[in-house]
């Protein structure tokens, strides 16, 4: 394991607090990117997995599995929603409709404790979470992967975000063993989330009209 027993982890009122300033930067700085960003780049700054990745970090530090991994990723995630839209109003053209606002909120609060809890099975698992942590970060990456190519059909995004969803789980496995069931893993994970995105994708839209 990747941890120094001899030095305690934070408590989870501080991890959590710190999550949440780290979310709020994470999410102003990928609006702020979307304005100076060149169009090649600009899936970087428009992607849930970014944020996903963000929380995935947040309960990799906390090195605490269970509630304070899931607190420290929920907060990344709302932080993200909240910075993002906040530099919106504040500095761009406005938040706009609400609808979209509430909707990213509200799947902040789904993805948060999934990708805490994974930064935590990466960084303390033992067995089957050790390489699963890994795999649902590279799943989402391979999701966005598959969105960018089949639907809206900008081919370099999909590489991009493809070879990202590659390089998680092989960067991050200890083993061959990891790198091997993280990459498995992963492919299947991206397959069922894509799906699962089609079907979310129609939400505001519905609730809007």
């Amino acid at each position: 394991m990747l941890i120094d027993p001899t030095r305690r982890p934070p408590s989870t009122p501080s991890s959590t607090g710190l999550a949440l300033l780290a979310g709020l930067l994470v999410g102003a700085v990928t609006n702020v990117l979307q304005g100076v960003l060149p169009d090649a780049l600009q899936a970087v700054s428009n992607s849930g997995s970014v944020w996903s990745a963000a929380a995935f970090a947040a309960g990799a530090l906390v090195r605490v599995r269970g509630l304070p991994a899931v607190l420290a990723g929920t907060a990344t995630e709302i932080g993200a929603v909240v910075g993002y839209y906040a530099y919106a109003g504040l500095v761009r053209d406005g938040v706009g409709d609400l609808t979209y606002p509430l909707f990213w909120l509200a799947l902040a609060l789904v993805a948060g404790p999934v990708f805490g809890t994974a930064g935590a099975w990466w960084r303390t698992g033992e067995g089957w979470r050790r390489p699963t942590g890994p795999a649902l970060l590279g799943g989402v990456f391979g999701m966005d992967a598959l969105w960018y190519e089949f639907v809206l059909r900008y081919h370099g995004d999909a590489v991009a975000y493809g070879v990202v969803a590659v390089l998680v789980p092989l960067l991050l496995g200890r083993t061959a063993r990891d790198r091997l069931v993280g990459l498995a893993t992963g492919l299947v994970l991206s397959v069922l989330a894509v799906l699962a995105l089609g079907l979310l994708a129609e939400l505001p839209a519905l609730l809007s009209g």
